[in-house]
């Protein structure tokens, strides 16, 4: 294993005392202007970096921010969301040269345990924390220990994620499902669709139950019976997601649009239909949550909500390098979810 170039290698490599090297790195004064480009220069030909440990004894940041996903890890792979969301995060990390330090757990406890771990041993500078829940133990830990945070998915009100007024150090990114939802019922109801089931993710989380308050509410905006528009959740997968569309389909008057938490399941939905011999949207309207490249190459192509995830990672990423420099933690909108039609809604048959 090749051996980690010290201080003392550079006072070598540039002919200067170990002491002028610890001056010219660490932006002291002491050397001149000559000597301290001629030990920075040695120092990067050597691929010297300060060690982590150091730099934390010595109260610097540890430049490094974390990210914990708390969900089923079988849910994560085939997901487009999370790897778009981490693509816009890293972006904006690399380009300042900030690390992303990145843990997949079971659940919220889990997910508070390795929080501690990380503040106990000074491994980040602060955390983007995903999936508010109704009931989040998150934001009062974070505020306790003093690492500053940026939720993802936040309503942007004061009394997000925990339930009682923000505390300092923590921010929030959002998009407004509550009127993206809207927006998708209002386009169903408008085809003609009186039955109507959301197939949700995770009960438990705050964005799914903005989204079944918000259809709910359109319903009885709408005029449209209780019993004609309700929601179901799952874990997300295409395994539930493809049962909740059987036991669905197979019910006496089954719905007849279906709305997905995300663009697998919504595949998995119509794979369903199509085995069933029931044609979408001759039969069967769908649409997704979240667009991907499997909407627009699924036969028939999925109506589907567009957003720009990798901009919301870019955003929280940026958020948080703002509360890092000394910014006041706030509430960020980003850009409301637009539906674009596809192949996959259409009215429903009169005699169906």
């Amino acid at each position: 294993m090749a051996r980690r170039p010290t201080i003392k290698d550079i006072a070598r490599g540039a002919g200067v005392s170990e002491s002028a090297v610890s001056f010219a790195l660490n932006g002291r004064p002491g050397v001149s202007e000559g000597t301290r480009a001629r030990v920075r220069r040695v120092a990067e030909e050597l691929g010297w970096q300060p060690h982590h440990a150091a730099r934390v004894l010595s109260g610097e940041r540890c430049g490094a921010v974390g990210l914990v996903l708390a969900r089923p890890a079988h849910t994560l792979g085939v997901e487009s969301f999370f790897l778009q969301l981490v693509s816009g995060i890293q972006e904006v990390l690399s380009a300042g040269r900030t690390a992303l330090l990145f843990q997949v757990v079971e659940d919220v406890d889990a997910e508070c345990a390795v929080h501690r771990r990380w503040w106990a041993e000074r491994r980040v500078d602060g955390v983007i924390v995903v999936d508010p829940r109704t009931q989040d133990p998150r934001p009062e830990l974070l505020a306790g220990l003093g690492l500053p945070a940026v939720f993802v998915g936040g309503t942007g009100e004061p009394e997000a994620g925990a339930g009682v007024e923000a505390p300092p150090q923590l921010s929030s990114v959002w998009a407004d499902d509550a009127r993206a939802m809207a927006g998708v019922l209002e386009h169903l109801h408008g085809l003609g669709h009186r039955r109507i089931t959301h197939v949700a993710g995770l009960p438990g989380l705050a964005h799914t139950a903005r989204r079944i308050a918000s259809l709910r509410a359109e319903a009885r905006r709408l005029g449209l019976p209780e019993d004609h528009v309700r929601s179901v959740t799952t874990d997300y997968s295409d395994t539930e997601g493809a049962a909740a569309t059987r036991r669905l389909l197979a019910e006496p008057e089954p719905p007849t649009a279906l709305v997905y938490d995300n663009d697998v399941m919504a595949v998995a939905g119509s794979a369903v239909a199509a085995g069933l011999g029931i044609p979408v949207p001759g039969r069967l309207s769908i649409v997704a949550w979240d667009d991907s490249a499997l909407c627009r190459v699924t036969h028939p192509r999925l109506t589907a909500l567009v957003r720009d995830t990798a901009g919301f990672g870019r955003l929280a990423a940026e958020e948080l390098l703002a509360l890092l420099a000394g910014g006041p933690p706030r509430a960020r909108e980003s850009e409301l979810p637009r539906l674009e039609p596809r192949e996959s809604t259409a009215p429903p048959p009169t005699s169906y």
